[in-house]
């Protein structure tokens, strides 16, 4: 999912009926079992996801993926059990402080480091004796969100990404007769989209999901590979540079006040189809999202633009986690084996969930031909720093960003001062 929320937040009282605290405390006092993968298996297990009530993907788990899998395990039964996205952190929050949480989450991707600090997933990487074959199956990205210190919390589940989307008429009519493959020809084609009263690009926000691949496709980073320290990072000339960009932009009207926050002013999807906005930089729910809005319009995509760097986006989606509560693990591994099949995998792809088996890109176009684009730029597509405290850290990524934006200091001064605001939460874990 694009949206992520505090669980440590969230937890307040919670976190001390759990006795769980943080730094992966909880954790370091559970002996991890090990999980054969040849190991009989019967029982029940629960399984909590926030698959759209109503959708096809809950009918295509519960119709098809599960009675498959119980079809393989005849001992086996899979308890289901649909929670709305907003509402799931604090129904985990809740199950831990009553020791009540399920076998298996369906969780965002941004949440594997929190609940892993807490203490209360298993570390797959320990547990299940096949993790590094399932492992070297998916794509890197969508891998690296489950790390958290030195183990993997988790599997990947499904997977989406960014890339640039635009209308090929509102191009023209500033003489364009491609989407920018550079910063530098976004920066040339800015004054030329202004002329016409529409902007060159749009983005709805300025948290680190809008802006780390700009960043990262500069040649940037936010912090140092063990997410120890942003100094000398997120300060750095390339990621300075990919804020001035958006600055630069914004000053030539080639960039909305919508990337300010605030709400007001057409939405992303409106706007690209309208020929409002020429380019937006967003994910493949776009797509059904607008089609189902303006049926004559036809978006096009183009990989996420790029400066000194190469063409890098943001990974999203989700991930499949084992709770230390669960009485039954080996059937829990069972489970997540088979959620990471290829039978699976292509039954939830059908329900509109990119499978995050690197094999089956393929299929995925075959399956939906506006995958295509996405298919490529996942083979770069980055996490957002996996760490409990990205939440805060992105919050203050927004902040400077937009006081950068408005004018009100420097890029440079806003990225300094993001560092001194972030170092200390990275210290604190």
């Amino acid at each position: 999912m694009r949206r992520s929320h505090t669980l440590m937040a969230a937890c307040g009282a919670a976190l001390v009926l759990a006795g769980c605290g943080t730094g992966g405390g909880g954790a370091a006092n559970q002996e991890t079992e090990e999980l054969d993968s040849d190991a009989k298996v019967e029982g029940e297990i629960t399984f909590w996801h926030a698959y759209g009530e109503g959708g096809p993907e809950v009918e295509t788990l519960e119709d098809v993926v599960i009675p498959a899998f119980e079809e393989e395990h005849p001992g086996v039964k899979v308890k289901p059990v649909t929670v709305q996205y907003d509402q799931l952190h604090q129904k985990l929050v809740t199950a831990a402080a009553g020791d009540a949480l399920p076998d298996v989450v369906r969780s965002d991707i941004i949440w594997v480091p929190e609940l892993a600090d807490l203490g209360v997933l298993v570390p797959l990487d320990e547990a299940m004796s096949d993790f590094d074959e399932l492992a070297e199956q998916t794509y890197e990205g969508p891998l690296a969100t489950n790390k958290w210190q030195d183990s993997y919390y988790g599997l990947p589940l499904t997977t989406n990404t960014k890339v640039m989307l635009y209308n090929e008429e509102a191009l023209q009519s500033a003489g364009l007769s491609e989407a920018p493959a550079t910063f530098d020809e976004l920066r040339e084609a800015a004054p030329k989209m202004a002329e016409t009263g529409n902007y060159l690009l749009a983005e709805g926000d300025a948290a680190g999901w809008q802006i780390l691949p700009y960043i990262w496709s500069n040649g940037g980073d936010i912090t140092d590979e063990e997410i120890a320290t942003a100094d000398g990072y997120l300060n750095s000339a390339e990621s300075v540079e990919a804020v001035e960009l958006l600055v630069e932009l914004y000053n030539e009207k080639a960039l909305p006040k919508l990337i300010l926050g605030g709400g007001g002013g057409t939405d992303t999807f409106e706007g690209l189809a309208k020929g409002m906005y020429a380019t937006i930089i967003d994910g493949p729910w776009a797509y059904p999202a607008i089609e189902g809005q303006f049926k004559d319009f036809e978006i096009q995509s183009a990989p996420m633009p790029h400066g000194d760097g190469e063409s890098t986006s943001v990974v999203g989606g989700e991930n499949l986690v084992m709770t230390q509560a669960s009485e039954n693990k080996e059937a829990a591994a069972a489970f997540i084996r088979y959620m990471l099949s290829e039978d699976a995998q292509l039954a939830m792809a059908e329900a509109g969930q990119i499978s995050v088996l690197s094999e089956l890109a393929d299929d995925m176009v075959e399956i939906e031909p506006s995958y295509e684009e996405y298919m490529n730029q996942l083979e770069t597509a980055r996490p957002r720093p996996p760490t409990p405290a990205w939440t805060k850290i992105d919050e203050v990524i927004r902040k400077q960003v937009q006081l950068a934006i408005r004018g009100d200091m420097s890029a440079q001064e806003a990225m300094d001062q993001a560092v001194e605001q972030i170092d200390p939460l990275l210290a604190r874990g």
